[in-house]
């Protein structure tokens, strides 16, 4: 008889610790998570070392704790093995300085060495004052890591280490403990199980078999909200005219469907449209259409007089069918009046989420690798989104879905 499937063993955990007075909490962190049945593997940073000892922390999860890359000669690469082997690693405390470490791709340690190493889920937990925590660099590093994917849980307001209060306390331990145990369900942040479906590029309409009329967008920006959905969790398709790829890590969960013209994009979208959560329609869709022409135009036979007619209102189609639970948000591409106009077609179009930008602004637009913008919402107050990368956009714009998502939409 063939033998039985083993039974799987129970969840990998590496607990990584950085040096911060939080750190003593991670005592009580290893606890909770043994008592849900998780085998904890403890990576302390030297400096996490002066607030805890190693000791403690290998008592309590019952296997050792390590704080060096070579350390045992009998496993030469112990990140790579600690990184392969995990279901999840969670850092509590992260500091401000391993933060930075970690979005800077360092791996000058074995904690930051593992975090490189590993393609299980990663939950960083920030402790640090609250001045520390306001901090430009440090937010703008979390920010870098959680488009990579990264889960951040906290900071919490109340008592700090120096006798004050504010944000940055520690998220208690057995917050965290349950939140490892939504990871391990297959959480992966704000848009986990939902169906986004994503626009992008501008479309082209045939004016013969060679030329053809079109817009300058580039598609980078939808990329970017593919990307981003996608590291929030959602399953994404992306329905693209433009030319640029999706970034090879998340190329698995996002299904993309290419096409040119404006009719295309509409019967993709349209296909796809019933089953999908939200729409982002970061498209630039042809305004206009016009009866290509059979063979090559030639210059010989002189210019030649193009007949436009009105090519499909893709958006508008999309909004008559809409379901009460699904979230659509719109782009606005303006060159004068920018908020003005955009206002009109927030209240035209039908959507929960209009965002707009100056073409014209430097380092904003079209084929930049950079956008600043304006998010428009009917009865709320205009959020700005300063120049930034396009990855920085998205994940602003999509925050804002998630929240109108998870309150249902209208």
């Amino acid at each position: 008889m063939p033998s039985a499937t083993p039974e799987p063993g129970p969840h990998r955990i590496v607990l990584g610790v950085a040096g911060g007075v939080a750190a003593y909490k991670s005592a009580e962190l290893t606890r909770r998570l043994r008592a849900r049945g998780y085998e904890v593997h403890p990576v302390l940073t030297r400096e996490a070392t002066r607030f805890i000892g190693p000791t403690t922390l290998a008592a309590l999860a019952g296997r050792p704790a390590r704080t060096e890359l070579f350390d045992d000669p009998t496993t030469p690469i112990p990140h790579t093995r600690l990184g392969q082997g995990a279901d999840c690693v969670v850092v509590a405390p992260a500091t401000a300085h391993l933060i930075a470490r970690y979005a800077l791709g360092l791996a000058d340690d074995l904690l930051t060495a593992t975090l490189l190493a590993t393609r299980a889920p990663v939950v960083l937990c920030p402790a640090m004052h609250t001045e520390m925590w306001e901090s430009p660099s440090v937010r703008e590093n979390l920010a870098t890591l959680r488009r990579r994917g990264v889960l951040v849980l906290g900071p919490d307001e109340g008592p700090l280490a120096g006798g004050d209060e504010g944000l940055g306390r520690l998220v208690e331990p057995e917050a965290i403990a349950a939140f490892v145990a939504r990871v391990l369900e297959g959480y992966r942040g704000a848009l986990s199980g939902r169906r986004v479906l994503v626009s992008a590029g501008g479309t082209r309409e045939a004016l013969d078999p060679v030329r053809v009329l079109t817009n300058r967008s580039s598609g980078r920006q939808g990329v970017a909200l593919a990307e981003v959905a996608a590291r929030l969790g959602a399953e994404v398709t992306l329905v693209t005219a433009g030319a640029h790829e999706v970034a090879p890590d998340v190329a698995r969960a996002v299904a993309v469907v290419r096409v040119e013209s404006a009719a295309e994009m509409r019967d993709a979208l349209e296909r796809a449209f019933e089953d999908t959560d939200a729409l982002v329609m970061a498209a630039a869709v042809s305004d206009f259409t016009l009866e290509a022409a059979r063979d090559k135009i030639k210059r010989a036979d002189g210019a030649p007089t193009l007949v436009l007619s009105e090519a499909p209102d893709v958006l508008a189609g999309l909004v008559a069918r809409r379901r009460p639970d699904q979230v659509l948000v719109g782009f606005a591409a303006e060159t004068t009046d920018v908020e003005a106009n955009a206002a009109r077609k927030l209240a035209a179009k039908g959507v929960d989420l209009l965002v707009v930008n100056d073409v014209t602004a430097p380092g904003a637009g079209f084929d930049h690798e950079t956008n600043e913008v304006v998010i428009l919402s009917l009865g709320a107050e205009p959020q700005r989104v300063p120049l930034r990368s396009k990855g920085a956009v998205a994940e602003a714009v999509l925050a804002r879905v998630a929240a109108l998502l998870d309150r249902g939409a209208r």
